[in-house]
């Protein structure tokens, strides 16, 4: 039977619905913690209360510190690692640790839509997936993953798509890698390309900004005067920002400050197709990133990731 360790972060999943105001909050007794005795079938289950953090609480700092402990339980002889984390910012979490783990046992991030005692909760049912995924020799070896509503999804591109549905966690363009059936999991497709760098520490101060129609160079020029190490902006369609905004984002490379472009649609990858004041040709020339395929938050992730890993501002542009 295989040890897997299952760490809570936190979360809707471990949290319970007042039932007379209908205010989600945590609770005394972590209903997980309860509940994963239920699954001792799966494997031989050890259940560690690393933080009691909603989502939005979760900082850069508490990452790196699943990252180490996930680290500490591979040497710990552990054969997999669930978390369980709030829903919120589970995709950055995830691709943390895609980013800075290199390990071959699964590691599994899931998360619940509904409270505990919710009618219909979903966070034991997320969490005995999880299991399922984390016990399988298949999962070996594909990288972190992201198991909700018995879909897995890997880290790098999957994203929240709606506030409330417990079939909100999506792939757009790909769609999930496989299917959790009963007491197994099949797998369809496999992330090819992955990348671990050697991260312990932050520092470094990168900012995620979202074009909109008239946008002018005030946003821009404020993060670079707050000493901004990075710049991540979700532009509009391909790769394209109104004109106002071109001087502030030369003024950005030109004090070598890393300017990268995802799109602000859901879907489709950045491309620089368009040559006019504003588009994406112009920005790509003028030393602007663009992003294949990453959201605006997984690709400040990367960023920050990368300049805490101390790659140059003249090579940042071969790692996206």
């Amino acid at each position: 039977m295989k040890k897997i360790l299952i760490l809570n972060t936190g979360g809707t999943i471990s949290m319970s619905e007042d039932q007379t105001t209908g205010k989600v909050s945590p609770t005394d007794k972590n209903p997980i913690g309860v509940g994963g005795s239920m699954f001792s079938y799966i494997g031989d289950l050890v259940v560690e209360d690393l933080y009691h953090l909603a989502s939005p609480q979760i900082t850069e700092h508490e990452m790196l510190g699943i990252k180490n402990r996930i680290l500490e339980a591979v040497t710990q002889g552990y054969d997999g690692v669930v978390v369980t984390h709030g829903t919120d910012t589970l995709e950055e979490t995830a691709y943390y640790l895609e980013l800075t783990l290199d390990v071959n046992i699964p590691v599994v991030v899931t998360g619940a839509m509904r409270s505990s005692n919710e009618i219909g909760a979903d966070g034991l049912a997320n969490l005995r997936s999880s299991l399922v995924v984390a016990v399988s020799d298949e999962s070996c070896d594909k990288g972190v993953l992201v198991v909700m509503n018995d879909e897995v999804h890997t880290a790098t591109y999957v994203t929240k798509t709606h506030t409330t549905n417990v079939a909100t966690f999506q792939t757009p363009t790909f769609g999930p890698i496989g299917l959790v059936s009963k007491n197994s999991v099949i797998y369809f497709q496999k992330l090819i390309n992955e990348e671990h760098y050697d991260v312990n520490f932050f520092g470094k101060k990168v900012y995620l900004l979202k074009a909109y129609a008239g946008m002018g160079d005030e946003l821009i020029n404020a993060v670079a005067n707050l000493g901004a190490d990075g710049l991540v902006i979700e532009a509009l369609g391909a790769g394209n920002l109104p004109p106002r905004t071109v001087p502030a984002i030369r003024e950005c490379i030109k004090k070598k400050i890393p300017v990268v472009f995802v799109s602000r649609a859901f879907n489709g990858v950045t491309q620089d197709v368009y040559d006019y004041e504003g588009g994406g040709k112009r920005f790509q020339q003028g030393g602007v990133i663009f992003t294949t395929g990453l959201s605006g938050q997984k690709a400040r992730i990367k960023l920050l990731v990368l300049l805490e890993a101390g790659v140059d501002f003249d090579n940042l542009k071969n790692y996206f």
